[in-house]
């Protein structure tokens, strides 16, 4: 998956400075909301995962029958489950769960996927270059999600096989997108004037290439991160991701799924958790994005 291309602001045909003005002020106005809107979601979900290392309200592996399918109240803010467990203790180590597979799946998309993306920029039209890209293209060629399912289905379901899963498709997204940055930055003035210096390109790549595209990187990174957190959700749905005990949102909603019409908070916090953290990391990186990038920089102030 490929980062989203700039929102251009529209600017009037006058080309006034109040023009200008008037016509990036709103567009400035709406990347600042999301900026601070993502900032504040993917904080909250960062917040309860690392309070659940020190402290949950509950203890997550604790059943009590007498108190099963409780709605939110005093004693449980977010009520119980259908075993009596707490459902806000479970979500905030669901959290925890959630984010970490997510965050090394995504370093293990960056820590292989950016050099094999610099290595093939450097050795464009070369042999290199083609099997990298090949071997891209047959990774993309199958639904990563069923692949991700035949994957943990194989090596048995854990949150170490669902990360091995994630991670291994995000290798490509990460080495397509770096190959795309990096290929205009081989033509500019100063990396000739490298070669010319006697510079190798591996030198090169690290020194002057990958610094002009980290932030394409950051922003494609949080959108892995949103899409790994969605992808474990999946896995644990239908069994393949972190196990009991360890709670996870994916099997929160696998398990509620046949208690919506008895008790609908049961299914509705784990999943407004998902949508929350995703639709956060989402707005944040499209924020960094505008934020970044300078010809949005400068038509946005």
């Amino acid at each position: 998956m490929t980062a989203p291309r700039p929102r251009a602001a529209r600017l009037p045909a006058g080309g006034s400075g109040a023009g200008r003005s008037g016509a990036g002020r709103p567009e400035g106005g709406r990347a600042r909301l999301g900026l601070w809107l993502g900032a504040v979601l993917t904080a909250v979900a960062l917040g309860a995962a690392l309070l659940s290392f020190v402290w949950t309200p509950f203890d997550v592996t604790s059943m009590a029958i007498a108190d099963r399918l409780q709605p939110p109240g005093p004693g449980h803010w977010l009520g119980t489950d259908h075993f009596g467990r707490d459902i806000l203790s479970m979500v905030m180590v669901g959290a925890r769960t959630s984010l970490a597979v997510a965050l090394v799946a995504v370093g293990i998309g960056m820590t292989f996927g950016v050099p094999l993306g610099l290595w093939a920029a450097a050795t464009r039209g070369s042999l290199v270059d083609d099997v990298i890209m090949r071997g891209n293209d047959l990774i993309f060629a199958f639904p990563s999600l069923v692949i991700a399912i035949l994957i943990t289905a194989a090596m048995g379901p854990s949150a170490v096989n669902a990360i091995i899963a994630i991670g291994i498709f995000n290798i490509p997204v990460f080495a397509r997108v770096t190959r795309a940055g990096a290929l205009p930055i081989w033509t500019l003035d100063y990396i000739r004037a490298a070669r010319v210096a006697g510079k190798g390109r591996a030198r090169i790549s690290a020194e002057h290439v990958l610094p002009n595209i980290a932030n394409l990187l950051i922003v494609q990174g949080t959108i892995q991160f949103s899409l790994g957190i969605l992808a474990e959700a999946g896995l644990s749905y239908v069994g393949l991701g972190a196990q009991p005990p360890i709670p996870s949102w994916g099997r929160m909603l696998a398990e509620a799924q046949t208690m919506v019409t008895l008790a609908p908070h049961v299914a509705i916090i784990p999943g407004l958790a998902i949508v929350g953290t995703v639709l956060g990391l989402n707005l944040l990186g499209d924020a960094l994005r505008d934020a970044l990038d300078p010809r949005l920089r400068t038509r946005l102030t």
